[in-house]
């Protein structure tokens, strides 16, 4: 088979022939303004070195470079062989919670903030492994299906915020069962959800969640975001103010580690405190790692042999006949003319 990496390039050679027909033009012109001082004949004894035909060679020899050089840049690809690629990995659902207590800046900048940084930098070193996400607050919604497409998942995690959902609240347990649901369904693979909240849970049994879905095989670990002492959570549109309570109060957002501790022990997973230093993730990611890693996609693709390198020599090797060749007779050669030149019409 054969191919061309970059066929817009191609389009290049439509100079050849334009050059052609210049080159055509300023020959004629040229022989017409030697004719104007006088018959081309009487004329070839002064000018015994003028050759026409040498430089007719030499526009060759740039013509045939030009086209060997557009090829080469073309990118021809020569042959194919079928390829076989096996990925082997896990599936992972990250389930963030964007709940207002998020906002919460006692982990710097905030904790939704932090959390995101943290899971793009997980992102990064994943490998063949599949990554979806989830977004709760007072309910669950998809922000990502399950997915190798690295690109689309940091772009989808740049996206997100406290506006994302429009119920507020925290239930952790609707969040858990939906992540359920969104795994690819009737496989063997490795599966686990990773719940990054502040455990503020009021609304839902995410126990029960968490040990449902450690029945079917899902590892359920937790990531506490906030410190023991807590902070107010900032008023939107509103800088330097924070959020009250009915009773005029400012609400003071704390990790609710006792929750998050029960949900990993139910799912079988762990539980780990982020701090300003450090979320969490990586020990997380260390821990799927050792997960068993089943069978998650095999393709076929065809594998072509690039070939330019060839073109590009035959391009600088015409060149290089076109530098050697006079552009008009030699002195020293006269009597042996392999371009025959006799008079100036030629």
């Amino acid at each position: 088979m054969f191919r061309f990496a970059h066929t817009e390039l191609l389009y290049l050679l439509a100079v050849i022939p334009l050059l052609v027909l210049f080159y055509i033009v300023m020959l004629r012109r040229k022989k017409k303004a030697i004719a104007e001082f006088g018959n081309p004949e009487l004329l070839a004894p002064l000018m015994p070195l003028l050759s026409f035909k040498r430089g007719a060679w030499k526009f060759i020899m740039v013509l045939i470079a030009l086209f060997f050089v557009i090829i080469g840049a073309a990118g021809p690809q020569f042959g194919s062989k079928l390829q076989q690629v096996k990925k082997k990995g896990v599936e992972l659902m990250l389930v963030l919670d964007v709940s207002n207590s998020m906002m919460a800046q006692d982990i710097k900048p905030s904790r939704l903030e932090k959390a995101k940084l943290a899971i793009s930098r997980m992102i990064e070193k994943l490998s063949d492994d599949k990554v979806g996400m989830i977004v709760f607050a007072g309910d669950a919604y998809v922000q990502l299906p399950i997915t190798t497409d690295y690109s689309s998942a940091r772009l989808f995690l740049s996206g997100i915020n406290t506006d994302i959902v429009p119920v507020q609240g925290t239930a952790i347990g609707a969040a858990i069962n939906t992540a359920v649901r969104s795994f690819t369904p009737e496989t063997e693979t490795s599966k686990a959800i990773i719940v990054i909240t502040d455990g503020e849970n009021h609304q839902d049994d995410a126990v029960a969640a968490a040990r449902a879905a450690r029945e079917k095989g899902i590892f359920v670990h937790t990531i506490g975001m906030g410190l023991e002492q807590g902070a107010p959570i900032p008023q939107k549109g509103s800088p330097g103010q924070f959020m009250k309570d009915g009773s005029g109060n400012v609400v003071v957002s704390k990790l609710d580690e006792s929750t998050l501790r029960e949900v990993a022990k139910a799912g079988e997973g762990l539980y780990i405190r982020a701090s300003n230093t450090d979320v969490g993730l990586n020990t997380l990611l260390d821990e799927v790692n050792r997960m068993d890693k089943s069978l998650l996609e095999e393709r076929v693709y065809s594998d072509y042999a690039e070939k330019y390198q060839y073109f590009l020599l035959a391009g600088l090797f015409f060149v290089f006949v076109e530098f050697m060749i006079l552009g008009r007779k030699n002195r020293h050669f006269m009597k042996i003319n392999i371009f025959k030149d006799r008079t100036i019409n030629e």
